[in-house]
Formats: C-alpha cells, sequence, structure tokens
C-alpha cells in the first residue's frame, strides 16, 4: 500500500510560516500547505487549491484549535468567509466548497420574456434610458440586449407581452429589477425634499394587473421567474383601517433603509413579496404595533394590503421564510452601520454626546446559554447583553451584540472603534454608567480622542454641604437647576486627572461625576449626566412597545471552544470549602463552652481538660484536616477552563442574525416615531408628555386613499378631539412639502385631514316662523 511522502520543510520553523495562534501554524514550502496544531501535522494541501484550503479554515475552526478571527487573520481574509465556508460545508460538504459565488455562467442577465418589450419600446423610439427606466432595470442592461446581443429567432414568450405592451406603459409604476442581478443603489431616491425637479424619477417595475385587489397576473409573473417584487398598485378607497401610518413612511425613507438593503442584499427573488415590499411590511407592523409575525393572523389581511399597495399582506409563513431568507445574508450588522452613518450626516450636530448602555435579555428556553446579572431581576440568569448607542436626543444610532455577556470595560474599546468609524475625527464624548469605571481604560479611551462622562465608583471623601452652590440655567429648552460643587481629582498615582462635578440633593444624597470636560460650565456636565436616563427609558419604552426582549427564533450557535469561564470544579469547592470552615466553627463554638464552663477543681490542667472531651477535640481536629485538604485541592485546580474542556452540557449562544435584523426594523420604527415628533411639537403643546400617544392614535387612525396618475393623496380622518386633529393637519402639510415618493413607485404622497362634520342642522334662510296654534272649539 502506497503512503504519502512527507513534506520536506526545513526545521526549526522558516521565515514562512504564519502563527495562528499559540498551538497552530500554517507552514508553506513551494506551491504546499501543511497546517500544525501542537507540532504535528493536521492537513496538506496544494496552494492552488482553493477548495482544499477552504477545508483547514473549516477544519480548525470546528475542530476547537482557533478562533474565526484567527483563522482569518492567519489565511489573509475576512471571518465572513470563514463562516460562508463552514455554513457550505455543514450543508453540504466537500463539494459545497466549491460552489462558484456570483452570476451562474451561461444566465442571462435579462429574461429572455422581456427582450420583446424592448425592442418594441426601442422600436418606437425611446431612448435605452427611458427603457430601463420603464422597466426599472440598468441602462447597461439594455444596451448589452440591443447591441451586442440578438434574440434568438426561436425564443418564444411564455405570455402574450406584445398584446399587453400598452398595459404595462399604463401600469408600471414601481417594483425594481426582474432579474436577479443586484441593482445599483438608486441615488435618486429621495431623503429630504429635493432641490430640482429634473432628476431622474425612480425606476418603476412591471405590473399586468389592472385591479389593485386582484393581482393575479402579477403572481403568475413571480411564479415564472420574471418578477422579483410585486409593484404597489393603489386603489381609491374611504376609511381604511390603520391607513394613517402612510404618514410615517416620508420618515422611513429618509432614513435610506431602502437603497441600502438594496445594495447590501440585492434581491431575494423571485417573489411577489420581495425585499421592499417585505422591509416595508414589517416597518409598517411596528409601528401599527403588530409585535409579533404570528400576530397578523388577528387583522384583515385585505385591509393592511391596501395600505402597502397590494391585495393582501404576506401570511405569517411566508414573512418568516423572507426573514429567513434575509438572516441567511449576514448582512444585518453591515445594515446596521450604514443606516447609522447615513444618521450621523443627517444628524451630526447631536453626536457631540453619545450614550452607551448595555440591554440584557433575559432567555427562559431550556438551552444552555452564559448566564449574566439581570438587574431589573436582581439575579444572574441566562441572557443575551446587547449595548446600544445613543445620540445627544435619546435616539438610537446602532446596537451591537456582546459575545458571551461580556462587560461594559471589555466591551467600550470595540464599540468605540466602530463609533470612530461613523463619526471620522470628530471629539465626541461618551457618557455610560458605573459598569465602565475603569482608570487604565479612561486613560486608552483619552488617547484615542474620546471624551468620557460617567459617575465616580468607590467611596469617596464626603463634601461639605456649604461649599455647594446653586446653579440654574437653561439647557435644550428646558430650566434646570442642582446644587454643585466642582473640584479636579487624580487616579493612577497622579498619571490621570479628571474633573468632578457633584451635586447634593435635598435628602443630602451626593453624585459624584467625573468627565474631561473642562470647558464646559458645571451645570451643563450633570445636566448631560442625568440625561442617561432617557436612554434607560428608551430600552423600557422598545421593550414595552415593540416586545424588544422578544426571542425571534430557536436558532442556536456553537460558542467558541476557545472561550474561558470560571472553572466549575472550584465553584463546587468553594461550596463545601464554606460549609466545612461552617462546621469548623461550630465545632470550635462547642469546644469553646466547655473550656468556659470547665470546673478547675476537678480538671485543673489543660492535659485533664483535652481527655475529658477527647471525642470533641478528635471531630475538630478532623474537621480542620477536612479544610486543609480541600483548600488544598481546589489550589491545584486552575481558576479559569476553555469551554469546551467542560464535562457538562454544550454551551451554545442564541443565533445573532435574524435578532439583529429586528432591532435595527425596531430601530426605525422609533426613529420615523421620533422625527414625526419633532415636526409635531411646535403645533402641540403637550408633546412632550403626550406627543407619542398621539403618534399611537394617528397610526392606528382611518385614513381615505385616492390616487391619480402622479399622486398618491392620504386623507386622516379626525382624530379623537379637535386640538390632536389641527395639530396632525400642521404635520401633514409638513409632510406634503416633503415631496416624498411611495417606495417602489412614481406616485409623490400628499396628506390632508378630513374635515370634521358639522354639528347641527344648517338652514340656507332665516328659520321659519312656525303658525300659531288653532284653537279647537268642540260641538
Amino acid at each position: 500500500m502506497a503512503t504519502q511522502e512527507d513534506l520536506p520543510l526545513p526545521h526549526p520553523v522558516s521565515s514562512g510560516a504564519i502563527i495562528i495562534n499559540g498551538r497552530c501554524s500554517l507552514r508553506a514550502e513551494g506551491e504546499h500547505r501543511v497546517v500544525l496544531v501542537a507540532g504535528l501535522p493536521v492537513h496538506l494541501y496544494s496552494g492552488n487549491d482553493a477548495v482544499a484550503e477552504a477545508y483547514a479554515m473549516v477544519l480548525l475552526v470546528d475542530g476547537g484549535y482557533a478562533t474565526q478571527r484567527e483563522v482569518a487573520a492567519a489565511f489573509g481574509c475576512s471571518e465572513r468567509t470563514v463562516r460562508r465556508h463552514q455554513d457550505r460545508y455543514h450543508d453540504g460538504g466537500m463539494t459545497a466548497l466549491a460552489t462558484r459565488s456570483g452570476w451562474r455562467p451561461g444566465r442571462r442577465r435579462l429574461p429572455a420574456k422581456r427582450l420583446r418589450i424592448i425592442e418594441g419600446l426601442n422600436a418606437e423610439g425611446l431612448s435605452n434610458r427611458e427603457v430601463a427606466r420603464r422597466l426599472g432595470v440598468t441602462e447597461n442592461a439594455i444596451r448589452q440586449v440591443i447591441g451586442p446581443q440578438e434574440q434568438p429567432a426561436s425564443a418564444q414568450p411564455l405570455l402574450p407581452f406584445e398584446e399587453t405592451t400598452e398595459e404595462v406603459h399604463a401600469h408600471a409604476p414601481s417594483s425594481d429589477d426582474a432579474d436577479n442581478t443586484p441593482p445599483v443603489p438608486n441615488s435618486a431616491e429621495p431623503t429630504s425634499p429635493p432641490a430640482s425637479t429634473d432628476a431622474e424619477p425612480e425606476p418603476v417595475g412591471m405590473c399586468l394587473d389592472v385591479d389593485p385587489m386582484n393581482r393575479t397576473w402579477d403572481r403568475l409573473l413571480a411564479r415564472f421567474g420574471v418578477l422579483d417584487d410585486a409593484a404597489p398598485m393603489f386603489g381609491n378607497a374611504k376609511a381604511v383601517p390603520g391607513a394613517a401610518v402612510l404618514c410615517a413612511v416620508p420618515m422611513l425613507v429618509a432614513s435610506g433603509i431602502f437603497r441600502v438593503a438594496h445594495k447590501i442584499y440585492g434581491e431575494i427573488g423571485p417573489a411577489f413579496y420581495g425585499l421592499r415590499t417585505t422591509l416595508l411590511t414589517l416597518l409598517l407592523m411596528a409601528l401599527w404595533r403588530i409585535k409579533r409575525p404570528e400576530a397578523l393572523k388577528e387583522h384583515d389581511p385585505q385591509s393592511l394590503g391596501q395600505v402597502l399597495g397590494l391585495d393582501r399582506v404576506p401570511e405569517v409563513r411566508t414573512l418568516r421564510r423572507k426573514l429567513t431568507r434575509l438572516a441567511s445574508y449576514h448582512g444585518a450588522e453591515e445594515l446596521g452601520k450604514e443606516l447609522a452613518r447615513l444618521r450621523v450626516d443627517a444628524r451630526g450636530q447631536l453626536m457631540g454626546f453619545l450614550y452607551v448602555d448595555g440591554h440584557v435579555r433575559a432567555y427562559h428556553g431550556k438551552r444552555r446559554i452564559p448566564k449574566t446579572h439581570v438587574a431589573r431581576m436582581r439575579l444572574s440568569m441566562p441572557a443575551t447583553t446587547d449595548y446600544w448607542v445613543n445620540d445627544e436626543a435619546g435616539d438610537p444610532l446602532f446596537v451591537m451584540t456582546a459575545e458571551a455577556n461580556a462587560g461594559m470595560v471589555k466591551m467600550l474599546p470595540e464599540v468605540l472603534g466602530e463609533v470612530r468609524k461613523l463619526v471620522g475625527d470628530r471629539h465626541v464624548t461618551i457618557v455610560f454608567d458605573r459598569g465602565g469605571w475603569s482608570p487604565k481604560l479612561f486613560l486608552k479611551l483619552i488617547k484615542d480622542g474620546f471624551g468620557i462622562l460617567t459617575y465616580r465608583k468607590g467611596k469617596c471623601r464626603r463634601i461639605a454641604a456649604h461649599r455647594f452652590e446653586l446653579r440654574s440655567a437653561r439647557i435644550d429648552g428646558r430650566k434646570v437647576q442642582y446644587r454643585l460643587h466642582d473640584q479636579g481629582v487624580r487616579f493612577l498615582k497622579g498619571k490621570l486627572r479628571l474633573r468632578q462635578v457633584t451635586r447634593l440633593t435635598d435628602d443630602g444624597h451626593q453624585t459624584h461625576v467625573l468627565t474631561t470636560q473642562w470647558n464646559l460650565p458645571d451645570i451643563e456636565v450633570a445636566y448631560r449626566m442625568f440625561e442617561r436616563w432617557r436612554q434607560e427609558n428608551f430600552c423600557k419604552y422598545l421593550r414595552e412597545e415593540f416586545l424588544l426582549d422578544a426571542l425571534v427564533d430557536y436558532g442556536v450557535e456553537p460558542d467558541d471552544p476557545t472561550r474561558t469561564v470560571p472553572n466549575p470544579k472550584r465553584r463546587a469547592l468553594d461550596k463545601e470549602i464554606r460549609d466545612a470552615r461552617a462546621q469548623v466553627a461550630k465545632l470550635e463554638q462547642s469546644y469553646g463552652a466547655a473550656a468556659a464552663d470547665n470546673p478547675e477543681g476537678r480538671r485543673p490542667t489543660m492535659r485533664g481538660f483535652k481527655i475529658a472531651h477527647g471525642k470533641l477535640g478528635k471531630k475538630l481536629r478532623a474537621a480542620r484536616d477536612h479544610v486543609a485538604e480541600l483548600v488544598a485541592r481546589r489550589r491545584s485546580l486552575p481558576k479559569r477552563v476553555e469551554v469546551r474542556d467542560l464535562s457538562e452540557d454544550v454551551v451554545v449562544r442564541l443565533s445573532t442574525e435574524r435578532k439583529h435584523l429586528s432591532n435595527v426594523i425596531k430601530m426605525l420604527a422609533y426613529q420615523a416615531e421620533s422625527d414625526l415628533l419633532a415636526f409635531l411639537t411646535p403645533h402641540y403643546a403637550r408633546c412632550s408628555n403626550e406627543g407619542r400617544t398621539l403618534l399611537h392614535e394617528l397610526f392606528r387612525a382611518k385614513a381615505d386613499i385616492e390616487v391619480t396618475d402622479t399622486e398618491l393623496r392620504v386623507t386622516v380622518c379626525p382624530l379623537s378631539s379637535p386640538h390632536r386633529t389641527s395639530a396632525v393637519q400642521a404635520l401633514c402639510e409638513t409632510l406634503t412639502a416633503s415631496e416624498i415618493l411611495f417606495p417602489g413607485t412614481g406616485l409623490t404622497m400628499r396628506f390632508a385631514v378630513r374635515q370634521r362634520p358639522q354639528v347641527g342642522l344648517a338652514f340656507p334662510g332665516p328659520r321659519p316662523v312656525a303658525d300659531p296654534p288653532v284653537a279647537q272649539v268642540s260641538p
């Protein structure tokens, strides 16, 4: 039997060796590659074999020899590539690792079923750009079809499109590309009132239906793979339940969610419910307070479909399948970062102070996941920790999920690394609570160009009450008043100098605030610190209104096998040692009581006492020896062990992709509410207390829908009181001035409020006077 020859590698390790971690390395000699674990070769392959190299990555990560980050750094790729190789190998083995990404060779970029439509439009003299706009594709795709490519004479369309060309022209107000090519981001989609009317309109898709409540032809097109997303088609309707939620659509469009999603995900079709429709459905569900996809069963699908421009909303299983499809792209994190970048560009003036706080989502399932302390429940339990970053106004910017419930001290550098990518070289002050207390971390953050604002942790000398001064000011339109004391303090043996602002409350409590901001007034330092409760209220609001802590799916992911955790054997020994020491204390108490009661006349010496209480002394010595034995055993055990070395059940972590995507959707819905609230504030006196309640009523209100060739008119029915109705009227005027197009259409949105009917009868002339009654005379 032939044996494989050894790879002639030099010894010691050549300079071309790549160290993966402390026990793994990758050595190269010419075209040969070998993976070593603890000095032993585990995988040999050629450098030109991409499949074998992908398998080497999977082998190292799945075997627990290295983490995804270490493997990605050693092989010169991203962590996402390593995860993709793992998923493909788990699904299809070695054959799946050879799957070629990108467009399948030999497949048309434009379906043959649409070639005749293109030729007919071109014969009418329309330009390539106009043809591309009408069909919802790029101009380059039309140029390739009409120019060098010729349509085969034998190619017959599946449907008689040549007979419905005029119908297509009349009913083509929406939809994205009808092929599976990733579309070019639409730079013409308005995020603010347009500066010029000469901008190219948003490409719209093909639609063959004429009845908004009967989309049979479009569903058939999607079934045959021609349609990637249904074109919104609205019909005139009166008092549609929940249609007033369309007032939030301009804010959603301005956030950039639709074009950023197209940039990241491309298309998820062919399907009737495509990417744009799925995202819009999820966003409006959040505003309607339909907190789970399963709750769609409790609402009329046709009524909700009228709001979306469809015959009905997707079913529960369809929506869950779309979420799973989006999660398979692993683009939720990138989607959140891109949206945060747009948010920073639009609201840069609110990025001077950023609030960072962790939110713990308790887990009540049967899986074994890492535990952490849940403050609102005051106990430690299985949970997942998310770190939210909010701006000065308290609106969310982005969210990150911590691995194994890492604390704020460990997560702050990683979170601030993302913040630096978003804000650039701008100086930003980070506000956080005592969970991030670490003077060494403060030094690092100051060197990285960040300011800090946090509470002081630990004991501190009390300041005399007469040294506090009463300060008052108006900040952000609010009048604030505190009794403050300002001084400088030093930490780390004088290496770190910070400013301490102390507040004295009416009950005598002193709250110490530390910051690096020396140029701000002391009252503003205290105000910015105490405004951290906006973020606390934000998390509570999302938990109650948007069901932030809901478990989106039951999927789990394998935990990092090299992650270290406290040794459970030491924990068990600690409990035994505590019990043993309690037993020793009990015996010592009994022995001491016997010594105090010893009759010296009968036993004047200690020797006599020990003989008389020999059994008790023997038990005490045995208990002390047992304690010493347990302490020695605990000293021999390591304090932390790797997850893979645990003999208990396998530790896993909840899948994060669908949950992160769900968090982004809820974050956008909250941002849309906040933006509407800002427009509503000048017109509603109690906006600070009842503004969001008014928006909740608005989103559930009925509205009339009227559609023309160029406009989508939404007329909101009157609300519960006249002053709320007048405030919504002013809001509708502001939204109408933005000239926003409904996503996927060329229809400009117009908003108004229906006038409240007059109470009583109206007479055109003077009120008639009744004739006097005639007296009746009895015979």
